[in-house]
């Protein structure tokens, strides 16, 4: 059967005010972003703000032209897988992670679906990736990994306390990268003449029981090794921490300005920041296998003098002296 012109015109507005709709939509869609943190939301914030910021920078802002979906594991490995599934399952564009063990999680869930890590232990020794230069698959992103950096931080935790012993050491032995943190500072301690008393905690029920063990040993001074469900439980740890008077050395500045006593490492917030750099470049087609992952290139020492003076601590000046930030 034969269409008249009339109807011809008719079919043909149809069909072009349906492709006008269409690229309308695609036009319109909105980037989702999921974000998976082995912490939980109150003391992942701040980190969280600074990816934010990060994608402000580049002229995204959530709720307008970006979306994101957060997913919290509270300290507990074992919730990662599943949270990470339902994060694939809302079809997020890029998965955003915090910890070896969030990222690893991640990559257990979905090989096609970016993932970004804004905060990794040693990625290659995880198995997240196969190198930092070629990270291949769909994962890239950040890495706190320097070489010796807990040991940097025994050293000088002992350069403050010079008559540090002793030191309590509590670490999670789920943590990918933990056991290599653990051999860093026991090599230290060796060099040092300091001896460790390392002690694990799987996950925040554990803890109790890790501060006992603490305790129990005398210690001179109080040592976390870095681990997310560490972040989540900060307030119980340095609660534990001035209750017995014990002087510490933390993996981030997170923990200082809450009221621990010092702290060396990559600054967290920057790398979460930095994260929203690859995302940028993810959502305008570069592929994570092509991506390098990024070592930290500073790296800062804080310092509270408020709880040195709680602790009846004389720092010494050479301390201070080398202090991004002193807390006063």
């Amino acid at each position: 059967m034969r269409l008249s012109a009339t109807r011809l015109v008719v079919v043909a507005v149809v069909c072009l005010l349906a492709a006008i709709s269409g690229n309308s939509q695609a036009a319109d869609k909105v980037p989702l972003i999921g974000i998976l943190t082995l912490t939980s939301a109150p003391s992942s914030s701040p980190l969280v703000e600074a990816f934010r910021q990060g994608l402000r920078d580049r002229g995204y802002v959530e709720g307008r032209n970006i979306a994101i979906e957060y997913r919290y594991a509270d300290g507990r490995t074992d919730r990662l897988r599943a949270l990470a599934a339902e994060l694939v399952r809302l079809k997020v564009e890029v998965i955003v992670t915090e910890s070896s063990a969030a990222a690893l999680a991640a990559k257990h869930v979905t090989q096609t679906v970016p993932i970004v890590m804004a905060i990794a232990g040693d990625p290659v020794k995880a198995g997240v990736v196969g190198s930092l230069g070629r990270p291949g698959a769909n994962v890239t992103g950040l890495t706190l990994m320097q070489h010796d950096i807990s040991g940097k931080r025994l050293q000088l935790l002992k350069e403050a306390i010079p008559r540090t012993a002793l030191v309590a050491v509590v670490w999670n032995p789920t943590d990918p990268a933990g056991a290599a943190y653990l051999q860093e500072t026991e090599a230290a301690a060796r060099i040092l003449g300091v001896k460790i008393k390392a002690i694990e905690a799987r996950a925040p029920t554990d803890l109790d029981a890790a501060f006992k063990v603490a305790i129990d040993a005398r210690p001179d001074a109080f040592f976390t090794l870095p681990n997310g469900m560490f972040d989540s439980s900060k307030a119980r740890i340095l609660e534990f921490a001035v209750k017995n008077r014990l002087p510490g050395i933390f993996p981030s500045r997170v923990f200082v300005e809450a009221g621990g006593l010092m702290s060396y490492g990559p600054s967290l917030s920057a790398n979460f920041k930095s994260a929203a750099v690859f995302v940028d470049k993810i959502l305008k087609g570069a592929k994570p296998a092509d991506l390098p992952i990024e070592q930290p290139a500073q790296l800062e020492l804080v310092i509270n003098l408020q709880t040195a003076t709680r602790l009846a601590l004389k720092l010494p000046p050479s301390v201070l002296a080398r202090a991004d930030q002193i807390i006063q």
